[in-house]
């Protein structure tokens, strides 16, 4: 019979990609982590891992498992935890895309960690492809992207609507489309979902640019659009939040159906945790004041919320 020490030792290697650093995180020797794998694929009568030399390269049956790992490691902390004190405590890894943090969630987790110092926040940025990644494989317990997203493993909760602009040197004026195919897009990487979104644009217009240059940051992408290299497509909170830089560019609107996308809070359906669930009510608490209500319920009216509910 399978043993759940034995789930987490395969989901390990699994993400971390060998035997030494699995051991380092699990804080166990390579030896142990060696036997017990091995223990797991007499049980299951099937190898999880080819071995070329010191490197193991996941089968087809290692990735099957991993979904029905998670799903029993994540039933396994809920009865935990129903047995347990219920108050949040313990470790909570949040992604989030980095506009989002730069953006809306400071005071949030601010407030967060006040309220709940019992909980080991760790947040981790990235572009939204990458970050529902982490949920689904059990390495994030929660994310903030840009959605929508059509998963059935996740439940999503909007917490935000960003209104998107097409951002240009000050001086510049709104780009023709001859311009836009001559133009630089300054963009994340192919995961991102803001590029992902100006991409689409330009295919609807017929457009191809003639050159796409992925940055790491927001202010870089900000002081080479302000030194007139490219185009970037952002939230405006973002620019609200940046003021000064913000003032060195110029922003022009998207058409009604690119220029405003929702940010989802998502984790998988079977996780369910105290402290997840504090900063799910503390989300939605911030989202439903003034303005944020009306939009939220344009997007609620579009069926971009859990199962088009």
């Amino acid at each position: 019979m399978m043993e759940l020490d034995e789930l987490r030792i395969f989901q390990a290697v699994l993400q971390e990609d060998g035997i030494t650093r699995a051991a380092q995180r699990l804080h166990r020797v390579q030896s142990n982590v060696t036997t017990r794998l091995r223990q797991l694929e007499d049980k299951l009568g099937v190898a999880l891992f080819l071995r070329e030399g010191k490197r193991l390269v996941p089968t087809a049956a290692a990735w099957r498992l991993n979904d029905y790992a998670q799903r029993l490691l994540d039933l396994a902390e809920e009865a935990r935890l129903a047995m347990a004190d219920a108050a949040p405590s313990g470790r909570l890894r949040l992604g989030a895309m980095e506009s989002t943090a730069a953006a809306r969630l400071a005071p949030v987790l601010a407030d967060y960690h006040a309220r709940y110092p019992a909980v080991q926040l760790e947040l981790q940025t990235g572009e939204s492809r990458t970050l529902t990644v982490g949920v689904l494989d059990g390495r994030l317990d929660a994310a903030l992207v840009s959605g929508p997203l059509d998963d059935d493993r996740l439940e999503q909760i909007v917490v935000a609507v960003e209104d998107i602009v097409l951002v240009a040197a000050a001086a510049r004026g709104a780009p023709s489309l001859e311009e836009l195919a001559d133009s630089t897009l300054l963009t994340f990487g192919s995961g991102c979902s803001y590029r992902q979104r100006l991409e689409a644009w330009l295919r609807r217009q017929g457009v191809q640019p003639r050159r796409i240059v992925e940055l790491g940051s927001y202010h870089a992408m900000l002081s080479c659009v302000a030194c007139g290299m490219g185009l970037a497509l952002l939230p405006q909170a973002l620019l609200d939040s940046m003021p000064q830089m913000a003032a060195q560019v110029s922003t022009h609107a998207l058409p009604d159906d690119l220029s405003r996308a929702p940010t989802l809070l998502i984790r998988r359906r079977q996780a369910r945790q105290p402290a997840l669930h504090a900063l799910e009510t503390m989300l939605l608490e911030c989202a439903w004041k003034g303005e944020a209500a009306w939009e939220l319920t344009q997007i609620i009216d579009l069926k971009y919320l859990p199962n088009g509910k």
